[in-house]
């Protein structure tokens, strides 16, 4: 591609000197788009964040265990037999029990500890969990349960 010059030089005329704009004349104007793109790009990189941690955490209640997955590239696993776990915790701040989401923490014996933050509805969660449990439970212990 050739330069606006150079496309309208005539028969025999030569360029003898080329100027340009000097890169320290155009400092400030950088700058000015280094520091107004700075937080476009931190907020991109968060949201991104925030996006593939919604969508690589699961945590599920089975008849059986309790399922945690956590992570994409590093992967954390955590699963707990139904019958082993001895508490489900639910943390809530002001803000999250108005938004409806909240900190589960799963404890169980040997005492491995399974917190998966910032789940929608932990509630939810800890009813299907206690609900899963009871009905996991013998039916001989459950009549034991009622009735003492």
């Amino acid at each position: 591609m050739s330069s606006y010059v150079e496309s309208a030089l005539i028969d025999g005329e030569r360029v003898l000197y080329l100027g340009r704009v000097s890169t320290w004349a155009l400092f400030w104007p950088y700058l000015l788009l280094g520091v107004l793109l700075l937080p476009v790009v931190i907020g991109l990189f968060l949201l991104i964040s925030a996006w593939i941690q919604k969508k690589t955490t699961e945590l599920a209640v089975t008849n059986k265990r309790v399922i945690v997955k956590k992570g994409l590239i590093q992967r954390e696993t955590v699963e707990l037999n139904i019958h082993k776990i001895e508490s489900v915790r639910v943390e809530q701040g002001v803000l999250a029990r108005m938004f409806n989401y909240g900190t589960v923490v799963v404890a169980g014996g040997g005492n491995p500890v399974a917190p998966v933050e910032r789940i929608s509805d932990p509630m939810a969660f800890r009813r299907a969990f206690l609900e899963a449990q009871e009905a996991a439970l013998p039916a001989a212990l459950r009549t034991a349960a009622a009735s003492g």
